[in-house]
């Protein structure tokens, strides 16, 4: 049996191949069996979010699409048609069980912008808490690529910090995470559990999703990443056998198990890292690289060049003078009256600037540290 840390607070994050059949159209035996499953995992107590992919797939086989279009209008407009038909579709197979649900359509600006990201936090708590379960996807018939997460299986890592889930389970194509490519090694061998992320799972990431989707395992890995590095675990199960959601609740060893960091980040530096929108660079000598990572703010006089335009607050990223990203921040000053300042001491702020708000560039507080 598997060992997993309390569980009470899941995300199921459902792929397009396991929604639909090769041809596009809605594979809707399966949908009713995962729903009845979900249902199942609510009555006995859990709290569930679904993130689900699908909705182009369905336009697709609704006006008789062969293939995913490659023009943005065009996917924007299945996605209209097809949005539509996979909720409704939800919406009657979970009301045949008395639950109720709602839709949600993000984009990335919903998560980089603090304001909305927390609205979105604030408004899925309630919806939680009433027993409703948000269906959420992609706002793909909006979306262009400056605002678009772009795949589902970061938009349920990102979805699983806004409602500090305590696992995310994956539903793909795939059982999990082999050592090799298992299409094309008959001896891969799957991996049950991943302790820690690092280069050689991340080389393990490979191949392109099937194609009505958009994910493969590099994003399942960036996922991982994402939830493991705020305290959640993650699964990656095959989506052909729905009954699987709930053997992993009853601990059986199904998929690839990503362990959850036994110390976490808290929520705003979580989102300083994976959310926030890094609008500029600032690049740090030796001697402020090595106050941050004993957690000292960062001083002006420890800064020697800066990219971007920005405002006071903006998202920064912190690199040392061999380009090497050492942090991201929210910044006190903007690029304006930051160029004024580098390399000079804090007790000088207030004679360059004529004012002097903050003896930190960056306050530790405020900063993430790779």
């Amino acid at each position: 049996m598997r060992k997993i840390a309390d569980v009470k607070n899941i995300v199921i994050k459902i792929g397009s191949s396991t929604l639909t059949y090769e041809n596009g159209h809605l594979n809707l035996v399966r949908i009713e069996k995962i729903v009845r499953y979900i249902v199942e995992l609510m009555n006995r107590g859990y709290k569930v979010t679904l993130v689900s992919s699908g909705a182009i797939g369905a336009g697709m086989g609704k006006l008789g699409y062969k293939n995913r279009p490659k023009t943005i209008p065009e996917k924007q407009a299945l996605a209209a048609v097809g949005q539509v038909a996979l909720i409704h579709l939800y919406q009657k197979f979970f009301s045949e069980y008395s639950k109720n649900v709602a839709q949600v359509l993000l984009t990335m600006d919903d998560f980089s912008n603090r304001e909305r990201y927390i609205n979105a936090r604030n408004s899925m708590r309630v919806l939680l808490e009433k027993g409703i379960i948000p269906i959420i996807n992609e706002n793909d018939v909006i979306v262009i690529d400056e605002i678009k997460v772009g795949d589902n299986d970061s938009l349920s890592a990102y979805v699983s910090a806004i409602v500090e889930a305590d696992l995310l389970i994956i539903l793909s194509d795939i059982d999990g995470l082999y050592d090799d490519n298992p299409k094309e090694n008959k001896s891969a061998k799957l991996i049950k559990t991943v302790e820690k992320i690092d280069g050689n799972i991340k080389k393990l990431a490979k191949g392109a999703g099937s194609k009505f989707g958009t994910g493969g395992m590099a994003t399942k890995i960036k996922a991982a990443e994402i939830c493991t590095n705020f305290g959640i675990a993650m699964i990656i199960a095959h989506g052909e056998k729905p009954y699987n959601l709930i053997d992993i609740v009853d601990g059986k060893e199904i998929g690839t198990y990503f362990k959850s960091k036994d110390k976490k980040l808290n929520h705003k530096k979580h989102w300083i890292k994976y959310s926030s929108k890094k609008e500029g660079v600032i690049y740090i000598d030796n001697g402020a690289v090595k106050a941050i990572k004993k957690h000292k703010s960062l001083l002006a006089i420890g800064i020697k060049k800066l990219e971007g335009h920005f405002e006071k607050g903006s998202s920064i990223l912190i690199k040392d003078m061999e380009n090497n990203e050492k942090g991201v921040g929210l910044i006190n000053y903007s690029s304006e009256e930051l160029s004024k300042i580098i390399g000079k001491k804090s007790d000088e702020i207030e004679e360059i600037l004529g004012y002097k708000d903050y003896d930190e560039v960056i306050h530790i507080d405020n900063m993430y540290i790779d």
